[in-house]
């Protein structure tokens, strides 16, 4: 067909909708391959497909009836597109793991208020690219994008009866075709292929300037939801291929009403496909996979050596790039956090928890109870070591043939998410507001793990609580960035993006979710510290290991290796590490000869603390502060350790150098 030509697919069958059967011709279906999808409208509304499908049901005789739909002006149709792009010799960063560090954005909230970016260009795939954007992601350290689902996506019919929109786009309309919602005014009007052109153009400036691009992914339901959902492609074309059913009712694992089916070939086919196609003909780096304990179960659970997690890890396309997984779903066994096989790496949750736990639950707790013991630093560094616990469970017998157990780089460590309080609301509110989605604030998760320092909500007359929040904040950063896994930014922490306590923005398109750049005083505080934080990681290579960490060999300190101490310098016992209410931790990390030892004070306490450089022969040397997150505006400044001793500010840490020597 002629790029530009707009078809759509009709099928015919049984219409029996209780025993799982779609089937009418009179229905304009997608095609679940096409690589362009338009409509007239600016998105096709879930709610009319709803509308339009209920006047398709079983009337009298239990016939649907016949309309036509597919000439209503909000009609939905494949369009056909050309792979002509000119890619200028565009090459992938492909980043090592080890050297990777993740900043999730939303194509349209992370430019929509940007003051640099011209505003025909805001909230665009092209405002991603524009060099003022490219260039602060570089800036702070950043060397991958983790956008948010592009597929072209649908809303719910809920929302649209808000006057809501699915504004994550965790609805999938199409996988091998870009959302138009986030094109440029001009690239829509060029139809599918100027949309998909625009795509690629943002690909290409982000790989010039160094960054990967990896795309959030839905293979585990469609926007068809569940029976009451909208037919618009795989239900009509035949659901019983497509969808996990039990004697005609949708399997729900995803909590969305139905499941797409790992077990069919149809899906894992259209799933490869998909992704093969966002890899050779969009150059796209890698992949999140939302619930993707869903793509690795069968009728008795989750496989990690499901034949579609192999196919995709040993596909010769995808093998080399990275795939991340959110192991976890709703069903049975839902949760999965390390048992996918390499050269999966997985979102940390283990992380998020603890840290969140030991910077703001526990403070908040002792603030209100006093001397109550609650607590500790054992799982904090389980965590800042690289989460062995989680991440080394799988038997070397139970992995694919030709994979191997997994290293740090695997734990994809994060504080926030797009799902959850952004950094600055996690120090600011301990209680959700979330009724501006309409459920009366129903919706959203209640363990939140966070701490509004003594007033809850934002409040910019309190200058001193707020000096302190931004103090917390450095500090979840730099636990984030100085541990060994993957870590991973929520885009906007650093300019102290605030959803104003929302905890599950999903369907705010407007200031609630876009990032505000115009908070000067947190904009440049946070984002120096975000820099220093990533230069250190780079700098001190140890910090980035490539295999698990060994206590350390006295004779033979090395960059594999972690010593761990209490405040005075005295290596942890086992005692130490049982102590519930213990609030400081200190970590040795040792360099290669002729480079640089690192030790990292993490203090939680609530008042200052002097702490003791460790006693050990090969840390004997010139100390220096290379960062103190409680240095508001200077965090990187160096300056010499006095007398072996640093000085420590509640709820701070501090990171200390010591020259490695040449060795022997």
């Amino acid at each position: 067909m002629v790029p530009g030509t707009r078809y759509g697919l009709r099928v015919d069958g049984p219409w029996d909708p209780a025993s799982g059967h779609w089937f009418n011709p009179a229905r304009l279906l997608l095609d679940p391959w096409a690589r362009g999808v338009s409509h007239s409208s600016p998105l096709l509304s879930a709610h009319f497909a709803h509308e339009v499908d209920s006047l398709l049901r079983p009337v009298g005789d239990g016939a649907p009836r016949r309309s036509r739909v597919d000439d209503a002006d909000d009609a939905v149709w494949s369009e056909v597109v050309r792979d002509d792009f000119d890619w200028g010799g565009d090459a992938r960063p492909r980043t090592p793991w080890r050297d990777t560090v993740i900043a999730e954005l939303h194509v349209k909230g992370w430019t929509m208020q940007h003051p640099e970016v011209p505003p025909e260009q805001r909230g665009t795939y092209a405002g991603l690219a524009h060099p003022a954007v490219t260039g602060h992601l570089r800036e702070l350290g950043v060397t991958a994008v983790e956008l948010l689902p592009i597929h072209a996506a649908l809303d719910e019919p809920h929302l649209a009866r808000l006057g809501l929109t699915n504004y994550w786009g965790y609805s999938t309309l199409a996988y091998l075709a870009p959302d138009h919602r986030y094109a440029s005014a001009a690239a829509r009007r060029a139809g599918a292929q100027g949309v998909l052109d625009e795509v690629k153009r943002m690909v290409r400036a982000l790989h010039t300037a160094g960054l990967e691009v990896i795309l959030d992914v839905v293979y585990n339901h469609t926007a068809e939801g569940g029976a009451d959902g909208p037919s618009v492609c795989w239900r009509g074309l035949d659901a019983h291929e497509h969808y996990w059913m039990d004697h005609g009712r949708f399997v729900d694992v995803t909590g969305t009403g139905a499941t797409f089916d790992p077990r069919s070939q149809h899906v894992v086919d259209l799933i490869l496909g998909s992704l093969r196609h966002w890899v050779e003909e969009v150059h796209i780096d890698g992949f999140r996979f939302d619930l993707a304990a869903t793509l690795g179960r069968d009728h008795s659970g989750f496989r990690s050596d499901h034949p579609l997690l192999r196919a995709m890890t040993t596909d010769p396309v995808l093998r080399d790039v990275k795939l991340i997984a959110e192991p976890w779903d709703v069903g049975t066994g839902g949760w999965q956090t390390g048992g996918f096989p390499a050269p999966f790496a997985e979102w940390n949750d283990a992380f998020r928890n603890d840290v969140r736990s030991f910077w703001l639950e526990h403070p908040r707790e002792r603030s209100r109870d006093g001397d109550r013991v609650i607590g500790g630093v054992r799982d904090l560094a389980t965590r800042l070591a690289g989460s062995a616990d989680v991440f080394r469970r799988l038997d070397p017998a139970d992995l694919p043939a030709g994979a191997s157990l997994r290293a740090p780089w695997a734990a994809i460590d994060y504080v926030t998410a797009h799902d959850g309080f952004t950094l600055m609301d996690l120090v600011s509110f301990e209680h959700k507001r979330n009724e501006a989605n309409g459920e009366d604030g129903r919706d959203g998760t209640t363990d939140n793990r966070s701490w509004n320092h003594g007033v809850e909500g934002l409040l910019p007359e309190h200058e001193e609580i707020a000096a302190r929040r931004r103090r917390t904040v450095r500090s979840l950063l730099a636990t984030l960035l100085l541990g060994a896994g993957t870590p991973m930014l929520l885009g906007g922490d650093e300019a102290g993006r605030t959803q104003r306590g929302n905890n599950n923005a999903y369907c705010q398109d407007n200031e609630i979710s876009w990032v505000d750049w115009s908070s000067t005083l947190t904009r440049t505080v946070q984002e120096e510290a975000v820099r220093t934080l990533t230069r250190l990681r780079r700098r001190l290579p140890q910090l980035r290991p490539v295999g698990w960490l060994l206590d350390v060999d006295p004779l033979h300190p090395g960059p594999e290796q972690v010593l761990w101490c209490r405040p005075d310098g005295v290596p942890m016992r086992h005692e130490d590490w049982s102590a519930a209410g213990a609030r400081t931790l200190v970590m040795v990390r040792p360099g290669a000869p002729g480079g640089e030892h690192a030790v990292v004070v993490l203090h939680a306490g609530e008042e200052p603390l002097t702490v003791q450089l460790p006693d050990q022969p090969w840390l004997q040397g010139p100390a220096r502060v290379v960062f103190d997150a409680a240095a508001e505006g200077a965090t990187g400044q160096e300056h010499p350790v006095e007398d072996g001793a640093v000085e420590v500010a509640p709820g701070s840490v501090v990171v200390v150098t010591v020259p490695a020597g040449r060795g022997r």
